[in-house]
This record gives structure tokens, sequence and C-alpha cells, in this order.
């Protein structure tokens, strides 16, 4: 059963890596297309955000008053606040890390026993086989040691800005916003998503809002093309690195 499923997977894996190969044929000379502009709600497997919400607060007006207790001031706020309107996402990413640790293990053992100690007890003192030693004795030992190391140095870095469109506004007044930049260079597109939900408070007055402020946000910054698939290794290596234990 085990080696039906590997050949099915085999299988399959060689079928798509032919379709892929025919596709890379089919592109040759020609530019990466860039992705059309649609909604991202009516997306395939777009799922509208889902969370705990608090209990909704009703608007309401004081005495003598023209303005309601949501008002966030006397002239219309040009900042995203509904469905459909567009902020800038100011995305700043400074992170490192460097960690190093290692471990040492040891154990010893030792073990020594007299037989004619041991047979003297059992005969009181009078060893009855004439082959045996009473003299003789037995030893063990043994030893076991490990020890490993490993460390982590990373940076990375990244600042940029991007458009991001509100595509949902949850009960309690935030915002789910989704951005999309595409910039093509000669033979290769490098992308940028952001995904997440902000505070409407936390949008400056110059409708911006810094990416550290976004919660559940999903940053990717990648590219599609030449390039790329130059970085990528072979389909034949990927399936070696997939199969094989060692």
């Amino acid at each position: 059963m085990n080696m039906l499923k590997l050949t099915a997977a085999l299988a399959l894996t060689a079928l798509l890596a032919g379709c892929s190969t025919l596709d890379n044929l089919a592109s040759v000379g020609e530019t990466p297309k860039l992705t059309a502009i649609a909604d991202p709600t009516a997306q395939a497997g777009y799922r509208p955000v889902q969370m705990p919400m608090p209990e909704p607060v009703v608007a309401s007006y004081q005495p003598n008053s023209l303005f309601s207790t949501e008002a966030r001031g006397f002239f219309k706020d040009q900042r995203a606040h509904k469905v459909g309107d567009i902020l800038t996402i100011m995305v700043t990413i400074d992170d490192s890390a460097k960690m190093s640790n290692s471990t040492d293990r040891e154990r010893s053992s030792t073990s020594e026993g007299s037989i004619g100690g041991v047979l003297g007890s059992i005969f009181g003192g009078n060893v009855p086989l004439a082959d045996v030693e009473a003299s003789g004795s037995v030893s063990t030992s043994g030893s076991l040691a490990d020890g490993g190391s490993g460390s982590v140095d990373r940076k990375e870095s990244l600042e940029t800005q991007v458009a991001a469109v509100v595509v949902q506004v949850l009960p309690n007044g935030n915002l789910v916003i989704e951005g999309r930049s595409e910039v093509r260079v000669n033979f290769e597109v490098r992308e940028l998503i952001v995904v997440g939900i902000v505070r409407p408070e936390d949008i400056g007055a110059d409708n911006t809002i810094p990416s550290t402020k976004i919660a559940e946000a999903r940053i990717s910054y990648g590219g599609r093309g030449q390039i790329t698939q130059m970085q990528q290794p072979r389909y034949g290596q990927q399936i070696a690195d997939a199969i094989l234990p060692f």
C-alpha cells in the first residue's frame, strides 16, 4: 500500500512538473503577466474575518447638540472608515536575532565483582568446582558522551509603502484591510502583499498607518520571473530532498 501511494505521488509530481515545464517553455521570451485588478472578496478561498466582538455602542446625541457621540470632529474626516476606502500602509521591518547554545552530556559507570566471594558466600567458603578460580573477578564499565551546538544569526530589513483597501468593517468598528502591489522590471515581478486588521483610531491624519499597528498582520514580499526561477532548485532536486531520508 505504501509503495502504491509512493508511486502515485511520484506520478502526480511528474505530471505537475511536466505542466510547469510546458508553461515555462510557453513563456520563453515573454514578460511575466501582472495580476488583473479584482475585488479581493470575490476571489476563490476568501473568507470574511470572524472574531469575538464587544456589544455594539448605539450612537446618541447630547441635549441641544447636532453632533452624535461617535462623531470624530466638526468637519468631514478624510481617513478611511468604510468598505472601499483606501489608506497607505508604512511597511517597516527591521528584525534581527542572534542566538547560540551548546549542550554537553556525559555519563560513565563501573562495576566490579569477585567470583570467589560470591561462591564462598553460597558454599560456606568451599568452592566445589575445581576448574573455577576462587579469586576470579568480573568487572564492567561503560561510558556515554554526547555534545551539540547551534547558532542563529539573522537580520531582515524592509521599508516601503503600499496602498490598501478596506474590505470589511467588523462589528466593533475595526477595519479589515488588504493591499497588493506588483512592480515589473524587465523579466521579474516584485510583489508585496499586506493583510490585517487596524483600528480607525490608529490611522493618522494623513490617512497612513504603520505596519506595527496592524493586528493579525500578514506581510509577504517576494517575486516571480526568471531570476526567481533560477534561485529555486529544480523539481527533481526538490523530490529527492522530500524522499531521501539522509
